[in-house]
């Protein structure tokens, strides 16, 4: 009998549960959810038989060891700044690791330590990061076995809702956790290669800098670049290659939109509003317009379009509007908190998700190349819907990679060790080929 861990029961780790729970009679598996909601993993587990549920906070350090010692295999959903301690204990105990998340650098130097002990962590195992890298090789080393001499390499994915549920003018609504939503590229500047040449582009200017993308059947979306993508230059082994870029796919208009909450420092999230500002979401608004000498009779509506320099009828500026930036409601605050923290308040009400809305996930892939002298486009699109605000798109992209990798592992069949991520055939084409069989499936259109 094998014990699984999965730690975290949020969004993304619903159909991942579901998935280890319905091999783990066929697999001799018993699965242990663990949650600081100890009430939401038993929710998960829906009364499987093969399923427990346990309370977790992943600063009690007995516990931790405790967790990580009884089992033969570890997946970490937690917060991503979480998995080192997680690895630390896996580590001590001889257990594989398995996270969605990006690799940090204190989990990278980890690597000598894993293959010591014949231990593997495998990072980067969800959609975005994970199935964008798996895709992505597969058809790279087709190309390659082709002979293509590849001069442009795009890769963008989205988080999105399907089309029947897109009833707001911002064409979007949160399917995954909305603070990493409301923080997106603040994390530093991003970076990527264009015509030979490193980009870099800052924060207060990434939601400007766009690109637009057509998936057949859905229109076009508009795609910024997403955090530092000159490491994986190396990674993918394609160190010759004059333009790369990662990046995220939002409908059109939702970057400009963005960028007018960033350019009035929303997103902030260091900043503490005190308590007791006792603010309305006008007052609010207003504390962010800088001094002006225009005429102090204009309404905050009015003077917010004369700093973004737009038309009071503009479409950004009815997509803040619609947000209920100058209403005067009563923000209500019972402790300090950040613009950051203010603005997803606001958020969480009018991005919900409703019981009968459908999320939507869009990966795309361009690669151009030439063969032979001639000049081709090769473009691979996956495209998948939720079923419900449960059963998510989000939630099966970046659960069922991990389950199927946590199958893989126990069953001997990956038997590499130390820290890697998922661009190599022997973690990807598995994985892949049991996607399809589950309806992940992509589309490929070459010209």
């Amino acid at each position: 009998m094998k014990n699984i861990l999965v730690l975290g029961a949020g969004k993304s780790a619903t159909t991942l549960i579901q998935y280890l729970l319905h091999n783990a009679e066929k697999e001799q598996w018993n699965v242990t959810v663990a949650d600081f909601d100890q009430a939401l993993a038993a929710r998960k587990i829906d009364n499987n038989s093969r399923g427990k549920a346990l309370a977790f906070d992943v600063h009690n350090a007995e516990l931790r060891q405790q967790l990580v010692a009884n089992a033969d295999l570890v997946i970490s959903i937690l917060p991503a700044e979480f998995h080192y301690l997680i690895a630390e204990a896996c580590l001590q105990h001889h257990k594989h690791l398995i996270t969605p998340s990006y690799v940090s650098p204190k989990e990278q130097e980890l690597d000598a330590a894993f293959r010591e002990k014949g231990l593997l962590m495998l990072c980067e195992m969800g959609l975005d990061p994970g199935i964008d890298h798996m895709s992505l090789m597969k058809t790279l080393l087709h190309l390659r076995e082709q002979g293509a001499n590849i001069h442009a390499l795009r890769s963008f994915c989205g988080a999105l809702i399907a089309p029947e549920s897109d009833n707001n003018p911002w064409h979007y609504k949160f399917t995954w956790a909305p603070m990493n939503v409301v923080m997106a590229g603040s994390g530093g500047t991003a970076q990527y290669r264009k015509n030979g040449k490193p980009k870099y582009i800052p924060y207060n200017r990434l939601f400007r800098i766009t690109e637009v993308h057509l998936v057949n059947g859905y229109g076009e979306f508009e795609a910024y670049a997403n955090r530092d993508s000159l490491p994986y230059i190396e990674k993918y082994g394609i160190e010759d290659i004059p333009t790369f870029v990662r990046g995220t796919l939002r409908r059109k208009g939702f970057c400009s939109a963005w960028d007018a909450l960033v350019r009035l420092g929303m997103t902030d999230n260091q900043l503490l509003v005190p308590q007791n500002a006792q603010f309305t979401y006008r007052q609010f608004l207003d504390a962010f317009l800088p001094p002006t000498s225009i005429d102090d009779s204009l309404s905050t509506k009015e003077r917010l379009a004369a700093f973004l320099e737009l038309d009071d009828d503009s479409d950004v500026m009815y997509r803040l509007g619609w947000l209920g930036l100058w209403n005067d409601k009563p923000i209500p605050m019972t402790t300090d908190l950040t613009p950051a923290q203010i603005l997803l308040d606001l958020l969480e009400e009018r991005w919900q998700l409703h019981d009968d809305d459908k999320d939507l996930i869009v990966m795309l892939h361009r690669f151009d190349y030439t063969i032979n002298q001639q000049e081709h486009t090769h473009v691979t699109t996956l495209v998948v819907k939720g079923k419900d605000p449960e059963n998510t798109a989000i939630s099966a992209t970046v659960g069922l990679p991990m389950g199927i990798a946590a199958k893989l592992i126990l069953q001997g069949k990956l038997s590499m060790s130390g820290v890697h991520i998922p661009i190599v055939p022997e973690i990807y084409d598995p994985i892949l080929a049991e996607l399809k069989t589950l309806g992940i499936v992509f589309e490929e259109i070459v010209a």
